[in-house]
């Protein structure tokens, strides 16, 4: 028999959800201070949504002081030091936590489709609220 063309509503409504997006870069274009960045962690923290997701760049290609080469560390140095930022940033909210890459995003591949970061050395209470996703994906929340 064919499949209905439209799916059988649930026969109770699913419970809603928070759902937070933002998208990169998180920091202004001619530094690496990450005050946006800031900002939206304190949101996170106030509204505690219940699934938070951000889509990248987190260290942006065509910020001024990476495209002089005027940072501190290594791409990859910065880029740990934001995403450790967001994982504690967010712990308190118990939000899970969807982390889409950007082909802007320095310390990641700029291939399409773009494979999800590297696996990070989280800690053992964030592993299960934070997901690092390819680019593009589809995400279903409940």
């Amino acid at each position: 028999p064919k499949l209905p063309f439209f799916p059988k509503s649930p026969r109770f409504p699913p419970e809603q959800r928070m759902v937070l997006v933002a998208c990169g870069p998180f920091t202004p274009s001619d530094g690496v201070a990450f005050e946006p960045l800031s900002d939206l962690l304190a949101v996170v923290a106030r509204d505690r949504p219940d699934v938070c997701i951000l889509f990248g760049p987190f260290l942006d290609a065509k910020n001024e002081q990476v495209e002089s080469c005027q940072l501190l560390g290594s791409f990859s140095d910065v880029f740990r030091l934001c995403l450790r930022t967001i994982i504690e940033g967010t712990r308190s909210s118990g939000s899970q936590l969807v982390l889409v890459p950007s082909l802007r995003d320095v310390s990641h591949d700029f291939v399409y489709p773009q494979p999800p970061f590297p696996c990070l050395d989280l800690p053992k209470e964030d592993r299960a609220r934070v997901l690092l996703v390819p680019e593009p994906c589809t995400l279903d929340i409940d």
